[in-house]
């Protein structure tokens, strides 16, 4: 299995605001899944400190 994260930056110019909030998100989501039985398929929205939806995380199958 891979698991995937994709975070979309576009929305944060200053490079150190940037490594922050990416920062905050890693250590928010990688704490959070517990809650996931991480098979295929899990997956869920990300979100940045504004609450605006930044990207997704899912499980798939390895190739």
């Amino acid at each position: 299995m891979k698991f995937l994260l994709e975070v979309d930056m576009d929305e944060t110019t200053d490079s150190g605001a940037a490594a922050r909030e990416l920062g905050r998100i890693l250590r928010y989501w990688g704490g959070n899944l517990h809650h996931y039985a991480l098979t295929a398929g899990d997956g869920s929205a990300i979100y940045d400190s504004a609450y605006k939806e930044v990207g997704r995380w899912r499980i798939a199958e390895a190739d």
